[in-house]
């Protein structure tokens, strides 16, 4: 059964957010979103989420630009096009290798920046021309939404989100979310 109703909270500062979601978790009500301004040092861990995978894909990604730019290296100044440089042979790779260092460094941080970047807005479904999804202009200022998907507002949590200092309610259909 999809709920009917969206309640959205609204707070002014950050730390009574973080108690407000506390207290909204422990009586049992599914926490459909949180938007903020910036981001809440501890947030994600007060809403239950899963850790990020996102090192993970940076580790991989290093790795890629890292093997690239070996591969490159390799193919333009010793297979291509073999130059003596200031004296260095040409002929091999492992005796060049120390003046790569910096190639290889900037390869592998380049990488793994820029396809982190990509592997984000694509996880997060952020794409150019999309258009925002924010439900209120007041969240990228200086308030704080909560979004509660319920089938049915009830007295009880009208009272949870006053007593966790709400500034102010909204019940909306979920047909018009």
């Amino acid at each position: 059964m999809k709920p009917a109703k969206i309640v959205r909270a609204f707070y002014n500062d950050d730390d009574i957010l973080l108690s407000a979601v506390k207290t909204i978790r422990e009586n049992k009500y599914h926490i459909e979103e949180v938007y903020t301004p910036f981001h809440v040092h501890g947030l994600d861990k007060v809403l239950g989420l899963e850790p990020t995978r996102i090192a993970i894909a940076s580790f991989i990604y290093g790795c890629i630009g890292f093997a690239v730019a070996i591969l490159m290296m390799n193919y333009t100044m010793i297979a291509d096009w073999p130059q003596n440089i200031g004296g260095k042979p040409s002929f091999s790779y492992i005796e060049n290798m120390p003046s790569f260092v910096p190639i290889m460094f900037e390869l592998t941080v380049f990488f793994a920046a820029h396809l982190m970047v990509i592997t984000f807005y694509l996880r997060s479904k952020m794409w150019p021309f999309k258009t925002a999804e924010n439900p209120d202009p007041r969240t990228t200022d200086d308030h704080f939404l909560i979004e509660i998907s319920v089938s049915e507002v009830t007295g009880k949590l009208k009272n949870i989100l006053k007593n966790s200092g709400a500034v102010e309610i909204n019940i909306i259909d979920s047909k018009e979310h």
